[in-house]
C-alpha cells in the first residue's frame, strides 16, 4: 500500500554534493524522511516552487512538454523501492486512459511534478525502512546555503479537527 507524502523542506548547500529534500506523511503517523539529491535537481525543485521562469527549457521542462505533446498527463509520483540506500520511483502518466509507469529518480520525478501539485506516494515498506534507519539527521546538518520550508505541517492542518 502506498502512503501519501508531501515535500516539506529542501536544503541546498551549493558547496557540497549533499542537497536534501524531506518528505512528510500527509495523513497518519506524521513520519518524515530525507532523500539526498543532486544540486541541479535541488535548483530545479526550488525554481519550480518559487515559480521562477527561465528563458530556455531545462531537462525537466523538456520532459513535461514531451509528456503533454504526446497527450499524456502526469498523475502521480510513486517511490516504490529502497535498495542499498538508493530510492527508486516511477512517474505515473495517464495517456488516453492508459496508465504508464516510467522509471525515474525520485528527485527528477519531484522536480517534474512539484509545479503542478502532483501527489507523491511512497510504498509502506519503503517508508518503514527509511524511517527505521534514517541516513541523515537533517536538523543537525549546519547552515545550508538556502533552506526552503515548504510550509507543510500535518499537525497544524489537523489541529482544529479535535
Amino acid at each position: 500500500m502506498a502512503v501519501r507524502m508531501a515535500l516539506s523542506r529542501i536544503f541546498i548547500r551549493e558547496m557540497t554534493d549533499m542537497q536534501i529534500i524531506e518528505l512528510s506523511e500527509v495523513d497518519g503517523l506524521g513520519r518524515t524522511f530525507p532523500i539526498v539529491i543532486g544540486l541541479p535537481e535541488a535548483f530545479a525543485i526550488e525554481r519550480r516552487l518559487n515559480g521562477i521562469e527561465i528563458p530556455r527549457p531545462q531537462t525537466h521542462d523538456l520532459l513535461a512538454s514531451g509528456i503533454n505533446q504526446m497527450g499524456g498527463t502526469l498523475t502521480s509520483i510513486v517511490i516504490h523501492d529502497l535498495d542499498d540506500g538508493t530510492y527508486y520511483a516511477n512517474l505515473v502518466i495517464d495517456q488516453d486512459g492508459v496508465e504508464h509507469a516510467i522509471d525515474s529518480r525520485p528527485s527528477d520525478a519531484i522536480a517534474l511534478g512539484i509545479a503542478s501539485g502532483v501527489p507523491i506516494y511512497v510504498a509502506e515498506e519503503v517508508l518503514e525502512s527509511a524511517c527505521a534507519d534514517p541516513m541523515l539527521d537533517i536538523d543537525n546538518l549546519g547552515d545550508p546555503t538556502s533552506e526552503f520550508d515548504i510550509g507543510f505541517d500535518d499537525e497544524e492542518e489537523h489541529e482544529d479537527d479535535g
